[in-house]
């Protein structure tokens, strides 16, 4: 699935600044954006904040805005939230060109169960890509279904769509199958308290 997206978006050049203009952008439903990249000047936009706000769900969602009549293929390279409402407060358009090949961080998602008694860690949520600017893909998907203890799938294990290539390490570890720890300590003092039993029966007979 890529990020290309099928809905515009109409991006509004603003001209004031300030945390007190920011607030009340907010306040009207708008987002506080800039955008930069391609050698270009940076432009202060407002997004609509609703729209946008579903677009941006998913990881390196790509916007199609219109800004003062001309269309803008931007990726969304930052995200600022309120800590503590998680309101967005502002974001960070990259100019990109279709064709373009860029780098991002993309997740990576876990399906399937691994053998019974086990689980998958996920050591490295992301893994870096260069893609093109309008293909970036939503996840990269790690099948671990009947996987034993002791599987390591690395990055150069990961199935990566046509035209993407890999730029993290492909010896960087993504998942590894293992028992739990707490299923271990059981398993132990199972097994101490079974040959305390049988200390102690080989006691009595010999009694």
């Amino acid at each position: 699935m890529s990020t290309e997206t099928d809905t515009q978006v109409v991006a509004e050049v603003r001209e004031n600044f300030g945390k007190g203009y920011a607030r009340r952008l907010r306040a009207a439903g708008q987002i506080p954006a800039v955008i930069y990249g391609h050698g270009t000047d940076p432009v202060h936009v407002s997004l609509p904040g609703h729209q946008v706000s579903l677009l941006i769900r998913r990881a390196n969602a790509v916007l199609e805005l219109t800004v003062a009549g001309k269309q803008q293929l931007t990726l969304v390279k930052d995200v600022q939230k309120d800590p503590v409402h998680q309101v967005i407060e502002h974001i960070d358009l990259l100019v990109v060109k279709k064709g373009e090949k860029i780098q991002v961080d993309v997740p990576v998602l876990i399906v399937g169960e691994p053998f019974a008694g086990t689980i998958a860690n996920l050591d490295n949520a992301t893994v870096a890509l260069e893609v093109e600017a309008t293909n970036i893909p939503q996840n990269i998907e790690v099948d671990v279904e009947g996987l034993e203890d002791g599987t390591h799938i690395t990055a150069a294990d990961l199935k990566l769509p046509q035209g993407a290539a890999l730029v993290t390490d492909g010896e960087t570890l993504v998942v590894a199958i293992a028992v739990p720890a707490a299923t271990i300590a059981e398993a132990d003092e199972i097994e101490a308290a079974d040959e305390a039993v049988a200390e102690e029966q080989s006691e009595e007979a010999a009694e």
